[in-house]
């Protein structure tokens, strides 16, 4: 993938020109800190944890009064997986994180950040990020939660590159972690039959010579949508305007990955794999049939995981590696969409 050469303002001939018009200036004159090249930042592994209990279309018509091809003409949903009681969003966060670190080498302790996104942290306060960074032992990091329902995990790997290349981290682990079984009406057959729990994680690091990079990540939100999908605090149920979602996920996500292909100097053609966020298998069609994509270049792991808000991009980007469809240099698009609105883009150089 060509990456534009990202370069800080030359600060030091910003000095010298004051110098040259009021000697007194130079005085005062010294480099600033910023006048210096951004490094590029890669995926360094991808990894996914999602809990043992399987739940079938079965279980869900039954609660929910449809039948079981109601769900997949509707949903894609074959089966999802959701928590058992007892069972924390925390435990399956840092097993994620876990083998993501794993993967790449990282010990714990080199760890400087540890960015979860979720919606569904086990309690108000604390937040799961210092909770999960505890018992991956990573001691030294800085943690954090990021809100920003299915576009979460394209959000804090959005700030988790942006660590990377400004040289204030060298290893970023970001998380997308949910447990929506928590928040859904087993009678409310538009979310029952779609929302799932999971986790995923990658680790972000300085690009060495030859690794693929994280490309420019496009990120965009519109309020006016807020009332679309919904959970209050009183009711804690999500409530979904299926229509009206369908709609500005197809439109927003199509949006988005022409403007991350543009500004990573790339036509879709040279694209290898589409990895959208796993919303609903009608809307992945939709926006494969609007691009001109060939399904086979877009990833579908709804079928067998749900939709998993936070979590789906690097289930998704997990289950297409082990599925064989990641070669090394394959440029990979990520894109998601989800409540607020909130939705964005980004492509990557898949080397990990």
């Amino acid at each position: 993938m060509r990456s534009p050469e990202l370069l800080w303002p030359d600060a030091r001939a910003a000095v010298r020109e004051a110098a040259a018009s009021d000697p007194a200036a130079a005085v005062t004159a010294t480099p600033m800190p910023w006048d210096r090249h951004l490094r590029a930042a890669a995926l360094a592994s991808v990894a996914m944890a999602v809990p043992e209990r399987v739940v079938t279309n079965e279980t869900i018509a039954a609660g929910a009064g449809v039948t079981e091809q109601w769900i997949v003409h509707r949903t894609g949903v074959h089966e999802r997986r959701q928590v058992s009681p007892g069972e924390r969003l925390q435990d399956l966060a840092a097993a994620a994180g876990r083998q993501a670190l794993d993967e790449a080498g990282v010990l714990p302790a080199d760890v400087d950040l540890v960015l979860v996104a979720t919606l569904a942290a086990d309690e108000l306060t604390p937040n799961c990020a210092p909770l999960v960074a505890h018992d991956l032992g990573a001691a030294k990091a800085g943690a954090m939660d990021v809100s920003a329902a299915c576009t979460g995990f394209l959000s804090a790997l959005s700030l988790a590159t942006a660590q990377v290349e400004g040289g204030r981290a060298d290893n970023v682990l970001v998380i997308g972690a949910d447990v929506l079984s928590r928040f859904i009406d087993p009678a409310d057959r538009g979310t029952a039959a779609l929302f799932a729990d999971g986790a995923g994680a990658a680790l972000v690091r300085p690009a060495a010579e030859g690794e693929g990079r994280i490309g420019h990540i496009v990120l965009h939100c519109d309020g006016a949508g807020a009332q679309s999908i919904q959970a209050t605090h009183e009711e804690q149920r999500i409530r979904m305007q299926g229509h009206d979602t369908f709609k500005a996920a197809v439109t927003r996500m199509s949006e988005s990955t022409l403007d991350a292909a543009r500004l990573g100097g790339l036509e879709l053609d040279d694209i290898g794999l589409f990895v959208y966020h796993q919303a609903n298998a009608r809307i992945l069609a939709a926006v494969g049939e609007r691009l001109g994509l060939d399904p086979e270049r877009v990833v579908n792991s709804i079928d067998r995981y749900g939709n998993t808000s936070a979590a789906t991009l690097p289930i998704a980007l997990a289950d297409a590696r082990e599925r064989g469809m990641l070669e090394p240099g394959t440029n990979v698009l990520l894109a998601a969409f989800g409540a607020g609105f909130t939705w964005g883009a980004g492509v990557i150089e898949w080397a990990a």
